[in-house]
């Protein structure tokens, strides 16, 4: 998996998943843009894991929400000329138990499209034209990484919105990988359950060791899969070795659909 001279843009960065792609991008000999929306220490601390492997990093401060904000992150790339992996990593949920129809207000189901589904189409409107440059200098297509979820496709998770904005990022998936062929690669990352602190923010220490320790009893290899597993998947997919594959919804949820 060579990711030597990759020029590589990874949204929602400074920790969990979005960090450790980053950083294994980073050890493979990649130049890598880093974003954040609101938390500059962490993103600083994925910067410098990136820095240590000698690699060129800018950090870079927007919501993906915000279209002039896509525009300001892929500019942080400009220098280098172009772009040869946009990883859509940035996301955001709200716990609501999917029967609680009072939970969830328009707002909600706004704010979770705003980020988790327009921000990935806005980057890549955005990184377009650099995605292509890259494609031309290399002489292979360049390559989008969505990072969607399990939920997405079975309508389970968090909430109904956050499972409702996966989806749709799915069909994205599908109608970019068609538009932006043969120079742009588009794939999907549908991960299930990670072991990193989004549930401890959404639900506390308790709730979140009581729905890891329920993903290990379920799941077929009873196993909780790190942010390291799946970003591993999320490189394999940035960079040639997955060169002709596009389209592509690849689950990594140790077993979890074979049981739901």
């Amino acid at each position: 998996m060579s990711k030597d001279g990759l020029c590589a843009v990874v949204t929602g960065s400074a920790s969990g998943l979005g960090a450790a792609t980053a950083a294994i991008l980073a050890k493979g000999g990649a130049r890598i843009v880093v974003n954040y929306s609101s938390s500059a220490k962490e993103a600083e601390a994925t910067a410098d894991l990136c820095r240590a492997a000698g690699a060129e990093v800018v950090v870079v401060q927007g919501d993906v929400s915000s279209d002039e904000d896509c525009r300001k992150i892929v500019a942080a790339a400009a220098p280098w000329g172009r772009i040869d992996a946009l990883i859509n990593n940035a996301g955001i949920t709200k716990h609501v138990a999917h029967a609680d129809l009072d939970g969830l207000s328009a707002e909600d189901f706004q704010r979770l499209f705003g980020v988790n589904t327009i921000g990935p189409f806005q980057m890549i409107r955005a990184a377009r034209s650099l995605l292509e440059a890259g494609a031309k200098a290399s002489g292979r297509a360049s390559s989008v990484v969505n990072v969607s979820s399990v939920a997405g496709i079975s309508g389970i998770g968090s909430s109904i919105a956050y499972a409702a904005s996966k989806g749709a990022l799915n069909t994205i998936t599908y109608s970019l990988a068609r538009a932006l062929a043969p120079l742009i690669r588009v794939n999907t990352v549908c991960p299930g359950y990670i072991d990193t602190p989004w549930f401890t923010k959404g639900r506390g220490e308790a709730g979140a060791k009581a729905v890891r320790d329920s993903v290990i009893a379920r799941v077929p290899l009873k196993v909780a899969s790190s942010a390291e597993d799946i970003a591993s998947l999320v490189c394999f997919l940035a960079t040639p070795a997955s060169s002709n594959m596009t389209g592509e919804l690849v689950r990594m949820d140790a077993g979890l659909h074979l049981i739901t």
